[in-house]
């Protein structure tokens, strides 16, 4: 009995702790398992900061376009002014500026007519046209040659015409040549310029004729001279507005 009762215990003793134990392990299980309500909220938060990079990479990128589109506007604000002079010197080239500011202190011109002369003769390029005119004020050879001889120019040779300061000097000097010739009337000089002084000779007697005062609309045939004194004095205002200054004129637009 006593060797029972000691198996008994044993027994009680051996399945008393681990019934206890698996109580308390079963028992322990309940409060490790959150309820539905906490899973679905827990879930809910999961989700939500699952969608917050997109969110925060969505402001980043707007942030970036916004700051790409201001200083966008600010280099269009600031080159703005470089881009249209750049349009205006292709619309309305000028080089040799000393040259040209140079040859009309020297021969008492404007310096805006000498760069609108150049500017319809030959756009500022040296060329030689059909006709044999030649350099940038587009002078023929008889006209260079008959320059150089009032001038003084004893060494002078035709393709001296293609150096820039040759031919503005030659053709600023017949400028003021013409100028003389028709008492100041710009008109008649720049006629002349394009037309020769012949021609243009021949337009005064016959304004003259007809008890009329010499008007280059009225009495330059050729629309090819009315339109190149129409021209000359258009591209002269504008020089005068645009490169005042750099023309010495104290005036830009």
């Amino acid at each position: 009995m006593s060797g029972g009762n000691h198996g008994t215990a044993r027994l009680g003793s051996r399945t008393g702790p681990s019934s206890r134990a698996n109580t308390s392990r079963v028992a322990a299980s309940p409060s490790r398992r959150e309820p539905a309500s906490a899973r679905s909220l827990a879930a809910g938060r999961s989700v939500r900061r699952r969608r917050n990079p997109r969110k925060l990479l969505h402001g980043r990128l707007i942030a970036f376009l916004v700051a790409v589109a201001a200083l966008g506007l600010i280099i269009a604000a600031f080159m703005s002014p470089l881009l249209d002079r750049a349009v205006d010197e292709l619309a309305l080239p000028l080089k040799h500026v000393d040259i040209i500011r140079e040859q009309a202190a020297d021969k008492d011109l404007d310096p805006a007519l000498i760069a609108a002369v150049i500017y319809t003769e030959s756009g500022f390029r040296d060329q030689t046209s059909p006709a044999g005119a030649k350099g940038l004020m587009q002078l023929m050879p008889a006209t260079a040659d008959y320059i150089a001889h009032k001038s003084g120019g004893s060494e002078f040779e035709q393709g001296d015409l293609a150096t820039p300061r040759i031919n503005i000097a030659y053709g600023s000097w017949y400028l003021r040549y013409l100028l003389e010739r028709y008492g100041g009337n710009e008109v008649l000089a720049i006629a002349a310029y394009n037309g020769g002084e012949g021609r243009v000779d021949e337009w005064i007697v016959d304004a003259r004729e007809l008890g009329e005062t010499f008007n280059a609309a009225d009495h330059i045939p050729f629309p090819e001279t009315r339109g190149y004194v129409q021209k000359v004095f258009d591209a002269r205002e504008r020089y005068s507005e645009e490169y005042g200054r750099e023309l010495g004129l104290g005036r830009s637009r």
